[in-house]
């Protein structure tokens, strides 16, 4: 049974695994050997990846798959993807060959501006403030010089300081919203350490400003953290060509097809319940590329969606219009991403992934998967007007079911061809298992 258990983060790894074994598992032979097959035979590799996090006791592994054919502005490339999730690396392979042999992926950041903020509470005079604010910005740049000089060097570092009112949402609170430019760094730890020394130079230098009163001077700092929402941190991404160079194989009738696709775009751009699972997809080539080269997809996902919200309404994030015979589809995303620093340097598969991408810079990066959301989604709106989603995904997924029940290359061969002119499902495959073993 459980208990609470103390100073478990001074245990050695084994120790830690032993606990969690006799405690939850009635094998715990079977559970350590499972454990132990996850880790690296390397020792060295091992004890880097233990270090990535607290409380390492293995490794747990996703596929590392890539997506070729990609022509990104008049230049091809082949795409990391690291995601568990069937039909996503197909689907965004289609498309990059599809739209190949039409122009490619064009893309173009927008803007590379990144938010942290200073979250204070001061009972006195606004216009007090605001004045002390406007005298202590020199303080402010001052005092963050050491942390900035090689991020100033790159042309990068704090571009401004300003004061925020919000005391019509929350009585006596203020903030000091700071934009920065990081280059070629997600620049999160380069943000927060930035805020930190800001807030405590704002403390000590408003103790002292003769203007204030006793209780003015007592400034009180809740908070010093860098903003996951980047909506001027942005790239759009788009392809377009006339529609009837849309014909193919699986689009006979192009007229058709565009206006049912443009339909099902703009269904998700009034319908909250269809928007979600629409972005969703986006976000399954994006998240894939931002794992695959060592970038912070749980940051990526909140800013993606609270852009997605920023009009008061749950929204597609592409789009697509049909002018003078061109058919355009596109997609702008707030990506703050970076190519050096954090796992960048040190993942070995990361390092991989961004040499892959023939060594990208953040802006770059930013294209790169901006496409590849942009790719999943046509290839999904794609599926959804024509055949259905889930012919090609069931066929996908045919695999994790066989797997899931131990078929054998004799009831693998058998399934995959009975399943090439039948529809796929749970039950279909497992019924053809079992009369197969009968």
């Amino acid at each position: 049974m459980a208990k609470l258990v103390s100073g478990f983060s001074k245990l050695t790894k084994i120790e830690k695994i032993n606990w969690l074994t006799k405690t939850y598992f009635s094998d715990d032979k079977e559970v350590l050997e499972l454990i132990k097959l996850y880790w690296n035979s390397d020792e060295d590799l091992q004890k880097l990846h233990d270090e990535f996090i607290e409380n390492t006791i293995t490794n747990f592994y996703l596929p590392f798959g890539v997506a070729p054919n990609f022509l990104i502005n008049d230049r091809f490339y082949t795409i990391p993807m690291v995601i568990e999730e069937s039909s996503v690396v197909a689907a965004a392979s289609k498309a990059a060959k599809f739209w190949s042999k039409r122009g490619g992926f064009k893309a173009t950041v927008l803007g590379t501006e990144k938010i942290g903020q200073i979250h204070f509470m001061y009972h006195g005079d606004c216009k007090k403030l605001e004045k002390f604010i406007e005298e202590t910005q020199v303080k402010f740049y001052e005092a963050t010089a050491p942390i900035t000089q090689n991020m100033d060097k790159r042309g990068g570092g704090i571009h401004k300081i300003e004061l925020r009112d919000k005391t019509e949402a929350l009585k006596n609170y203020y903030q000091l919203h700071v934009t920065f430019e990081t280059k070629d760094s997600m620049g999160a730890n380069f943000i927060n350490s930035c805020l930190e020394q800001i807030a405590a130079t704002l403390k000590a230098a408003a103790a002292q400003y003769s203007a204030f009163t006793d209780e003015e001077r007592k400034i009180d700092v809740v908070m010093s953290i860098l903003s996951n929402y980047v909506p001027h941190c942005l790239v759009r991404a788009e392809v377009s060509c006339a529609i009837e160079d849309l014909k193919s194989s699986d689009i006979p009738n192009p007229q058709q097809f565009v206006d049912k696709f443009i339909q099902a775009v703009r269904i998700a751009e009034v319908e909250p319940y269809r928007a979600v699972t629409h972005n969703k997809g986006i976000m399954n080539g994006v998240d894939a590329v931002v794992l695959a080269t060592g970038n912070d997809f749980r940051a990526v996902e909140a800013g993606v969606h609270a852009y997605a919200s920023r009009c008061g309404e749950y929204t597609s994030l592409s789009h697509a219009k049909v002018e003078d015979g061109i058919f355009t589809f596109w997609i702008d995303l707030p990506l703050a991403l970076g190519t050096v620093g954090g796992l960048t340097s040190l993942h070995p598969m990361v390092k991989i992934a961004l040499k892959m991408l023939q060594n990208p810079n953040a802006q770059e990066l930013m294209e790169i998967v901006a496409v590849a959301g942009l790719a999943q989604n046509f290839g999904a709106l794609k599926s959804l007007t024509t055949t259905g989603i889930q012919q090609g995904h069931m066929k996908m997924h045919l695999m994790n079911i066989l797997n899931q029940f131990k078929a054998t290359d004799d009831e693998r061969k058998k399934v995959v061809a009975h399943f090439e002119k039948n529809i796929v499902s749970h039950s279909a495959v497992v019924e053809l298992l079992e009369s197969l073993r009968k």
